[in-house]
């Protein structure tokens, strides 16, 4: 209740700062007037979205200005004025939809839609197996800047907003990383550029990124650089996304005990409406972070979605959370909320986009549009197909329809109720509440996940000092441990995967006297994996980040088979430079290699003195 009554009160701030009226004045000539950033952003009638009108496998084939002219006649019969985009120079997208917008108007001057323009911003080696994250991709951000100050200068009645980055200073991104100063040097500039009166004055600048990179989440997140871009930015565009959490960090998600007994929407509605607090309560963690450095300034929700399929994480053999049922109740309980707090949700994302994960169609990147690529409207958008919003519209010159032909009682089925009793283990919450991080721990061995281990007063054994997170790195493979203590892996396909065993804790634990020790563990799977595994020491946004392991797979000393094999590994052969009073990534797993549907399983995890 007091962290909810915070929000509020930052919500009354925000309303302050953006509120604007109704609607936008005219002209004498019937021309809608052009309003500003602080006009548009958080006034009710001026819903934003995401989007992204590419409807083949590849952004190689750009539509083309009829067919963007389409997808904004579709968007503004949903009540949308405000789109938000991701590149400029790379793709022509933007530029044409800026023509499109343009021509829109010309033929009816009350036509209104306007753009926060995304510049794409990438890290040095960006998407290769050696990103260098200190530099960053000077050619291409340096285009994309470019192109976006001549499009805000060639459509200042039109693009309201240039957002720096997309994801760019998220610690997982880690094919394109990069540190919130080279955020901070664009944003400066843009800036310089408004005072000198190179850009329009009214134009706003941000970065649009992570709820834990605007300083929501992680301490580790809160750098001086960090505090200078939340200084020098016009709002924050915060993201927040409790479907990928539904499967990563699922304490919000599932059916409760109590709930059980409810019936098959109403489980559903519960846990969606944890949903909507969990979002609230990351915005609200930027808000905190905001509020401790002395700032005031709107706060908006630049992404945030719910995907409709999904064939693993989400899916049914995972946390049950993609179907149309929940986008649709989630897709509510967002635009109730930015009606009562007074912000802008750009709600991703206005049409499905297949070009994300190519290589299967159920890919949920694929599926968090509210119209799918068949042009069928999913269930969010049903009460507007009944009330003729519509009519006369199309897409590739058809016109849309309902999803499941309109059969609810057909979609009901395909809904999934995640129950909390059939869902795996994402953290290890047995610590030791004595043990302090930071400190060097004394025992001769370190717990980790040993069933048959047990720190009593008379064994020399202690738990980790926090709560450990099994996570997975950008979705690259599922992972989460079994009732029986298992640590259970599958890969994806993809160019490479990833994840580990993340202490939660503001410090690491000092395992300093363990350097002349071992790591324990249990391990079988597919003898095709190739892979590194070890431990992690430091921090990567300070840059102090170490990965400490051995290779795994053909060609190594280290094969794996469908029998458990036990290793000790000498800590001085997994370390390549660790800090060991700084030990974050209790283990770590690491693969540049392709794994498709792999499955690897690890326990009776420790580390020994001797």
């Amino acid at each position: 209740m007091i962290r909810y009554a915070k929000f509020l009160i930052l919500s009354i701030s925000i309303v302050l700062l953006t509120a604007c009226g109704e609607s936008a004045p005219t002209s004498k000539s019937g021309q809608i007037a052009s309003p500003s950033a602080a006009e548009i952003l958080g006034n009710p009638d001026y819903l934003a979205i995401s989007y992204g009108g590419y409807r083949d496998k590849t952004r190689d084939t750009v539509p083309s200005e009829a067919d963007l002219k389409e997808d904004m006649k579709i968007l503004a019969a949903m009540g949308v004025k405000v789109l938000r985009t991701y590149n400029t120079s790379q793709y022509p997208q933007a530029s044409r939809l800026l023509a499109a917008i343009r021509q829109l108007k010309l033929e009816d001057p009350s036509f209104e839609m306007y753009v926060m323009l995304g510049a794409w911003i990438d890290c040095e080696n960006a998407w290769t197996d050696n990103p260098n994250h200190y530099e960053e991709n000077l050619e291409n951000n340096s285009a994309e800047i470019e192109a976006a100050v001549a499009l805000a200068n060639q459509y200042p009645d039109i693009v309201k907003v240039i957002a720096v980055g997309n994801e760019a200073m998220v610690q997982w991104a880690q094919k394109y990383f990069v540190y919130p100063k080279t955020i901070l040097k664009w944003v400066n500039y843009l800036q310089g550029l408004k005072k000198s009166a190179e850009l329009p004055a009214d134009l706003w600048i941000t970065s649009s990124d992570n709820f834990e990179s605007w300083g929501g989440g992680a301490k580790g997140y809160h750098t001086e650089d960090l505090a200078a871009l939340v200084k020098a930015v016009d709002f924050l565009s915060v993201h927040t996304y409790p479907f990928h959490d539904s499967h990563y960090n699922p304490d919000y998600w599932g059916v409760l005990k109590e709930e059980e007994s409810l019936s098959k929407l109403e489980m559903v509605e519960a846990a969606m409406l944890r949903a909507k607090q969990y979002a609230i309560s990351q915005y609200q963690g930027v808000a905190d972070y905001m509020q401790s450095l002395g700032v005031e300034k709107p706060i908006h929700i630049g992404e945030t979605g719910w995907s409709s399929i999904a064939s693993t994480a989400y899916g049914a053999s995972g946390s049950k959370a993609a179907d149309e049922l929940k986008q649709k109740l989630y897709y509510q309980h967002m635009r109730d909320w930015e009606k009562a707090s007074g912000m802008s949700v750009f709600y991703f994302e206005a049409f499905d986009e297949q070009w994300k994960d190519p290589t299967d169609a159920e890919g949920s990147e694929n599926h968090f549009g509210l119209i799918k690529l068949n042009n069928e409207a999913k269930y969010a958008l049903w009460d507007l197909l009944d009330q003729g919003a519509f009519e006369g519209l199309t897409r590739g010159g058809k016109p849309l329809t309902k999803s499941y032909g309109g059969d609810e009682a057909t979609l009901m089925r395909k809904v999934l109720v995640p129950l909390k009793s059939h869902m795996g283990i994402h953290k290890i919450t047995t610590v030791n509440p004595q043990a302090e991080a930071g400190v060097a721990v004394t025992a001769d061995n370190y717990v980790v996940a040993h069933p048959a281990m047990l720190p009593t007063d008379t064994s020399n054994m202690t738990y980790p000092s926090s709560i450990i997170k099994i996570n997975a790195w950008e979705g690259t493979m599922d992972i989460y441990m079994s009732e029986q203590g298992v640590v259970e892996i599958a890969t994806r396909p993809g160019d490479w995967w990833g994840g580990g065993l993340e202490l939660q804790g503001d410090k690491g634990e000092n395992l300093s006297n363990f350097k002349s020790g071992y790591l324990h563990f249990d391990i079988r799977g597919d003898s095709s994996l190739v892979f590194n595994i070890g431990f992690q020491s430091g921090v990567f946004l300070a840059g102090t980040q170490v990965n400490n392991f051995v290779p795994f797979g053909p060609k190594t000393s280290n094969v794996l088979g469908d029998k458990w094999a036990s290793y000790k590994l000498p800590i001085a052969a997994l370390n390549r430079g660790a800090d060991l009073t700084d030990v974050r990534g209790i283990l770590y797993l690491r693969s540049n290699s392709e794994a498709d549907n792999k499955q690897l399983f690890i326990r009776n995890i420790y580390y020994s003195k001797g």
